[in-house]
């Protein structure tokens, strides 16, 4: 039944709601209070769901505060007032807060080259620190390029630990040393991974065995080690698979069933670990991307040039993609940006998939 009001009662009811919401001065004021007082500033944390900044009290054994959000900055007003640049300042109280990941501390596996250190300098762009964990003995040059920049124009922190996924001892100490020196631990992507082409044929156990210890083994490790101090300092954490377009399909002419299989089981894994660890604020996701030309495919590509044009012509966009069109991804799957998403895969392939 439908009920028609007078507009008094209209009137009225208007009054009663305004009445009832709480006034946004005291918020505003309460945040340029802590920017402006002496020492660092301590910004609570942005609240997704209110989509307010409640003053928090700290409490033994929770993660160390991080600075919220800042405020515009003055640019922004004056490019409002002329209109010759975009005000466009992401990531403060005004835009996209929620994108915001000052001062908080990332794990990127697999971050010393490719698509794994383009996603940890999204999340250094984001404010927030990194740590890249990979096997090699030195990261590759452009890593440096990436860490000066964090420490000169970013204001953040790029660090490298050299760590095998295989070795489960050794890289629970590292990652537990990490969350003690911060007092926290927010996030997670776990990039590192292996591809074999090889003929099921003439697959051998050894070869298979070791494609699934990096590829599951490796992943389930990583992100059990993250967890247990996230939930040791209590933050509500995110932690990102890197899965495959290969995980929901049988690639075309690229014969590769171990690690086609091995990303099926890391989508798998993903919504497990999301149902287990939901109990503890931690969410986990995976990104499953197209065709990725990286330095290693551009070297694969000198081998079997015609691959170029062939994978791109089995995509909806007709071409493959390249390993920057994925950072928007990332910033979004670790942020608040994606509060509420946990157990889903975010699959990237230029419609590949829905052919």
């Amino acid at each position: 039944m439908v009920m028609l009001k007078s507009s008094a009662m209209r009137s009225a009811s208007r009054m009663a709601t305004q009445a009832a919401k709480p006034s946004l001065a005291p918020r505003v004021g309460m945040v340029q209070a802590r920017h402006n007082s002496n020492g660092p500033a301590k910004s609570p944390r942005y609240n997704a769901v209110s989509a307010q900044y409640p003053v928090e009290t700290r409490k033994q054994g929770m993660a160390a505060e991080t600075r919220g959000p800042p405020q515009p900055p003055q640019k922004e007003s004056l490019n409002l007032e002329t209109g010759k640049e975009a005000p466009t300042f992401l990531g403060t109280t005004k835009r996209l807060p929620e994108f915001n990941m000052a001062d908080k501390v990332v794990l990127v596996s697999g971050g010393a080259r490719g698509l794994g250190l383009v996603q940890a300098e999204a999340m250094l762009e984001a404010g927030a620190i990194v740590y890249a964990l990979d096997r090699l003995p030195e990261p590759s040059p452009y890593f440096q390029v990436v860490q000066q920049r964090a420490a000169e124009t970013l204001g953040t922190q790029l660090h490298y630990r050299q760590i095998d996924v295989r070795d489960a001892a050794n890289l629970e100490k590292v990652i537990a040393d990490i969350a003690d020196q911060h007092q926290r631990l927010d996030g997670l992507i776990a990039a590192a991974g292996i591809q074999q082409e090889t003929p099921a044929l003439e697959y051998t156990a050894e070869d298979a065995n070791n494609m699934f210890a990096v590829n599951i083994t490796g992943a389930m490790m990583t992100a059990s080690a993250a967890a247990r101090q996230m939930i040791k300092y209590e933050c509500a954490g995110s932690i990102v698979m890197i899965a495959s377009m290969s995980g929901t399909i049988a690639n075309r002419g690229l014969i590769c069933s171990a690690y086609n299989a091995s990303k099926a089981g890391v989508l798998q894994l993903c919504r497990n670990l999301a149902a287990e660890w939901g109990a503890h604020k931690i969410r986990v996701n995976t990104l499953s991307p197209g065709y990725i030309v990286t330095d290693m495919v551009e070297k694969l590509f000198e081998t079997h040039p015609e691959r170029r044009i062939e994978w791109g012509n089995q995509n909806m966009l007709g071409r493959v993609s390249a390993p920057a069109e994925y950072r928007g991804a990332a910033a979004f799957l670790i942020s608040e940006a994606s509060s509420y998403m946990t157990g889903a895969d975010l699959r990237i392939d230029g419609g590949h998939a829905a052919w």
